[in-house]
């Protein structure tokens, strides 16, 4: 057999193949066996597209608005990114300093590829969204991991922060609420990390707020530029439909900050992708201006379920889990199952170990905190059906208490 001619770029040696499609790609395994396996590592919502969303697209579509569009994004999203931009932060932006993109995941990967030197330091706490360092990586940058510990919610310490800052930081990562964690920063939670990027003016933010509507108990939603203006000329803000509006399909995000950042990021989606699907623009702008109460409906919906996982967790011994202010996962700690045997007479040594038992056991997918940045805890997302959370929680009791 002749050897393969195939040669990767050197810009891959350092990434892999994410934690969460190892678990998918298990799981789906053991499906095609005729396993019953339960996958709660999704990280889309359960529900459909709202019908009025649905039909803006069908109606652009019948009008022939199926050409390229504007680079980055359609006048008539932009307007109603802007809007919305308005009516939900009380932050007017510029048409030029608002982007469009596919997905945005793109947003985040068009912003490094425009900024970033080699070596270039992008701070992200942890637990935290693994693109989040591939991207950084990918466009010649370093990811520095900063820890942030359960028992300060898993939110970024400003001490901590402000030792993690060098010359060479370009960017500081937020998400709030945060995937994997649920955790959300209140506007005195950001305060102090704030300051800390205030007095350090070569360090810019990268905002990700996608589960800006996916919040409970009555949490107020805040953005950094909505506290500290001082910061909107080195901030630029992430969003998109996928999450609030489930249109995780039709892969829309988008950005807003200064307008020669958002010019560079026009330069790079230029030779990438060009322009977004122009049926999901259309959809996009639906969402964006159309009626809200779905929305609302959903998060409530959310809410319930979180209540539910998080009881049932707490419930089994050997495992803890804090109640997540928003998005819709749940991060909980299994500290007190490392060193257990399985029945099998498997030892668990890591969250990695405690998921793929669990896979293997009793056919509940988790993906293991570590996939994060930080172990021993697994994530759980609690967007699905109601009754495939009461039976996946009691397989997870079942398996738990077979370890000895």
């Amino acid at each position: 057999m002749r050897p393969s001619l195939f040669r990767p770029s050197s810009r891959l040696s350092a990434i892999g193949i994410s934690e969460i499609l190892k678990i998918t790609g298990l799981a789906a395994e053991l499906k095609r066996q005729g396993r019953n396996v339960i996958v709660l590592g999704a990280g889309e919502p359960d529900f459909d597209t709202p019908d009025h969303v649905k039909e803006a697209a069908s109606r652009a579509t019948q009008a022939g608005a199926t050409k390229y569009t504007a680079l980055d994004g359609t006048p008539e999203l932009k307007a109603a990114i802007r809007a919305k931009f308005e009516r939900d932060n009380g932050i007017a932006f510029a048409q030029e300093e608002i982007t469009v993109t596919a997905g945005a995941k793109q947003v985040l990967f068009n912003a490094m590829m425009a900024t970033l030197e080699p070596g270039d330091e992008v701070i992200i706490p942890t637990p935290y969204w693994v693109s989040y360092a591939d991207i950084a990586l990918i466009a010649g940058g370093k990811p520095i991991l900063v820890p942030c510990q359960e028992a300060n919610g898993f939110r970024l310490v400003a001490d901590d922060l402000a030792r993690a800052i060098t010359s060479r930081t370009r960017w500081v990562m937020l998400n709030s609420p945060s995937n994997p964690s649920g955790t959300a920063y209140s506007q005195a939670d950001y305060r102090p990390i704030l300051d800390v990027v205030v007095d350090h003016p070569h360090v810019w933010l990268m905002v990700d707020d996608i589960y800006e509507h996916i919040v409970y108990d009555n949490f107020r939603f805040v953005t950094p530029v909505e506290i500290e203006p001082a910061l909107r000329d080195r901030t630029l803000t992430v969003n998109g439909v996928s999450k609030s509006y489930a249109m995780t399909g039709w892969r829309i995000g988008y950005g807003a900050g200064p307008s020669a950042l958002i010019r560079a990021m026009a330069v790079v989606q230029s030779q990438s992708t060009s322009c977004p699907s122009s049926v999901s623009q259309a959809a996009a702008v639906a969402a964006l201006n159309g009626p809200q109460d779905v929305v609302q409906e959903r998060c409530r919906s959310f809410q319930a379920r979180r209540d539910f996982v998080v009881a049932a967790l707490n419930r089994i011994e050997g495992i803890s889990c804090r109640v997540p202010e928003g998005a819709f996962y749940t991060f909980a700690g299994c500290a007190g199952l490392i060193g257990r045997t399985t029945p099998g007479g498997q030892r668990i040594e890591s969250d990695t170990d405690f998921a793929e038992y669990l896979l293997r056991s009793v056919g509940v997918a988790v993906v293991p905190g570590s996939a994060f940045g930080q172990g021993p805890f697994f994530r759980i997302s609690y967007a699905t059906s109601d009754s495939e959370l009461k039976e996946a929680c009691a397989r997870i009791a079942y398996a738990t208490s077979r370890l000895s």
